[in-house]
């Protein structure tokens, strides 16, 4: 594995260099710096060896006015974590405050990345632990408006509009691409998106091909929507807010015909704040009591796993990573163990990695504490997330329940 390192280096400095009969010295890769030109190549410090621990390396590139950097990874090997916490490499449109294109760790190859303007920005952090040889990279200056293969995504701040696949109609997507569209509103306004047509590699979590959509203009994995494959479009989705970011993203195998989607502004709501108690009718005034009322009570267990199991949406068993409280919830990251009853739960998997989001409604009922293993069995909100109740039932993990719960997998309900 070593030697191929060494070779791929080697290979990719010539390659930047130019052919020349003449023998060359293999150049070091530094950490960080402003390069500038039509092409070239940036990498993490001392590749092909281990990257430096507790380091942060800033990269600034420019090519010619009127152009965009297209930056395509040649190899990448990073610590690995399903949500990129500890080393990760991010790449930014411009010098300063730029929107970020995309977050990178593990050994996966994102497809080429393209910036919105002759600049780019790429920076690489490491924590006190490395574990991996870093990467390589290639930096190029491409037309603007040229499409192809590679190229996709973009600002789009006209009221309406469309975003699409490269290739669409005509034939599938290519493989190794990645396109972010942003779609920017005016401040008083939000986005609505529907897809017209939507044909992805399809996969159970989505791990290969798929539509990610957030919140805002960045990719966040706290502010997203939903991810998205297979050959069913999703439901219409709204912002919160004036920004909405989709992004696409193919591996470099199967393909799909891709899919074609529209959106549009809308005026956003105002908050109504006395309006509710006097418009809502008795029902739905009632249908708030359990989500308020037993979060003041005497939390306890009900039931047994067979008991719950074919009442719940969703059954697996994880690690708590994180957790946030807001307005008397708790918001959780699960680093999933194992799933035994998927339903509508949206899963996320980077490398062999599967994590979860989960919503206690009731932040003390049940109590979790991070770092600990449960297994979960719950409902499921519109967007995917796991939600457990008070009556949910929630119990710490132990080996001896795993041959129980290897049955009920098989269970019909």
């Amino acid at each position: 594995m070593r030697n191929a390192m060494w070779f791929l280096g080697g290979l990719l400095l010539l390659a930047g260099l130019g052919c020349s009969q003449q023998p060359h010295v293999r150049q070091a890769f530094t950490c960080g710096g402003t390069l500038s030109g039509e092409t070239g190549f940036i990498g993490s410090e001392g590749f092909p060896g281990v990257y430096p621990p507790n380091s942060k390396c800033t990269w600034k590139i420019t090519v010619p006015e009127g152009k965009v950097v297209v930056l395509s990874f040649r190899f990448i090997d990073l610590e690995s974590d399903n949500l990129c916490r500890y080393d990760f490499i991010d790449v930014y449109n411009g010098h300063a405050n730029g929107q970020r294109i995309g977050r990178f760790c593990g050994t996966f190859r994102p497809g080429a990345l393209v910036s919105n303007s002759n600049k780019m920005l790429v920076q690489m952090i490491s924590d006190a632990n490395t574990a991996g040889s870093g990467f390589v990279a290639m930096f190029s200056a491409a037309e603007p408006n040229e499409r192809g293969d590679q190229y996709c995504g973009g600002r789009l701040d006209k009221p309406l509009g469309s975003f699409k696949t490269p290739n669409w109609p005509d034939r599938d997507y290519p493989a190794g691409v990645t396109c972010s569209w942003h779609i920017v509103a005016p401040k008083n306004q939000v986005i609505e998106v529907k897809f017209e047509k939507f044909d992805v590699e399809r996969d159970n979590y989505c791990r290969y091909d798929y539509v990610a959509i957030f919140n805002g203009g960045e990719i966040n994995d706290a502010k997203r929507i939903g991810k998205f494959c297979g050959d069913s479009p999703p439901a219409p989705i709204v912002s919160e807010r004036n920004e909405l970011l989709i992004q696409f993203l193919s591996d470099l195998s199967l393909t799909a015909d891709g899919f074609i989607g529209h959106y549009k502004f809308r005026p956003k709501k105002l908050p109504t704040t006395q309006a509710p108690p006097v418009t809502t009718p008795p029902p739905a005034t009632t249908s708030l009591k359990p989500t308020v009322i037993p979060c003041n009570q005497k939390c306890k267990r009900s039931g047994t796993l067979e008991s719950n199991f074919c009442s719940s949406n969703f059954v697996i068993t994880g690690t708590v990573i994180s957790t946030a409280t807001r307005t008397g919830s708790l918001y959780a990251t699960i680093s999933i163990i194992n799933v035994y009853k998927e339903g509508n739960l949206a899963i996320q998997q980077a490398g062999k990695h599967m994590s979860a989001k989960l919503t206690v409604v009731c932040k003390q009922c049940p109590l979790i504490r991070r770092g600990l293993n449960y297994i979960f069995m719950g409902q499921v909100e519109e967007d995917g997330r796991a939600k457990i109740l008070p009556n949910s039932f929630v119990l710490n993990f132990k080996t001896k329940n795993q041959k129980i719960l290897n049955s009920l997998k098989n269970r019909r309900c």
